[in-house]
């Protein structure tokens, strides 16, 4: 079953999903050389409380952090650490909030310095990926739309979907119904409805799409060691053009 919120709802993930694309713009800023994976958990950390809110990733299913910090070849799930980023990295932050019960989920790959044009490439066409997804959340549409769509525009450039962890239904909860993956068949998969809210990610890879995770129980890396990139936005089902619930406010 889908959640489908009312407009009480509606207003509570507008508030959590302008917090936590306030916040990952913040951390996004601090993503420079010399800085730990760890000052940015914790700077993010700091965010959240200052907000009202607490992370949904902290102590979820055991994970040890405020947000997720993903470099180069880590795909998602980056447990933050001592590890320095260097120049010519690039960083995938996934931050979410809970606001008022209900939870807001972005994320987004920056670059660190210049970027190798293969890599800087990786992260153009996955942001573009991100935005014809959200182009198919439309009433009357199916999820298999925006699987199909990422996935053609990301095979276009000769890259990969990942297909081991998919976007999702968010809510009250941070994973509700649908699971949207990233790779799929155009009309099919559930149909979408007017006041769903959901968090399409595409997780792209530079190499193939095959995935391992670390020692950590966490850190998901590609199998080839290449670059992959993740931008994620929450996004409400409407009558019309989806609304992009985490686009950043500005001024």
């Amino acid at each position: 079953m889908i959640p489908v919120k009312s407009p009480s709802e509606i207003e509570r993930m507008r508030r959590a999903c302008a917090a936590a694309a306030e916040i990952l713009g913040a951390v996004a800023a601090l993503a420079e050389p010399g800085r730990t994976t760890a000052e940015l958990n914790e700077a993010a950390g700091e965010l959240i409380r200052q907000h009202g809110g607490k992370s949904p990733f902290l102590g979820y299913r055991g994970y040890p952090g405020h947000v997720c910090v993903s470099v180069n070849d880590e795909v998602v799930h980056g447990v933050p650490t001592s590890r320095k980023i260097q120049y010519g990295d690039i960083v995938s932050l996934d931050v979410g909030i809970i606001l008022d019960g209900y939870v807001g989920d972005n994320a987004r790959t920056v670059a660190v310095g210049v970027l190798k044009p293969k890599t800087a490439q990786l992260l153009q066409v996955t942001e573009q990926a991100l935005y014809a997804g959200i182009a198919q959340a439309r009433r009357g549409r199916r999820v298999g739309d925006i699987s199909h769509a990422i996935q053609a525009t990301v095979e276009a450039h000769g890259f990969s979907p990942v297909r081991e962890f998919v976007g999702h239904g968010v809510g009250r909860k941070m994973h509700e119904e649908p699971q949207i993956p990233n790779f799929g068949v155009a009309g099919k998969g559930p149909k979408l409805k007017s006041g769903m809210t959901l968090a399409i990610e595409p997780m792209i890879n530079a190499g193939g799409y095959e995935v391992e995770v670390l020692n950590d129980g966490w850190t998901v890396v590609t199998a080839d060691g290449a670059p992959s990139a993740h931008f994620e936005h929450t996004v409400l089902v409407t009558e019309g053009e989806a609304e992009i619930l985490t686009r950043r406010r500005t001024g």
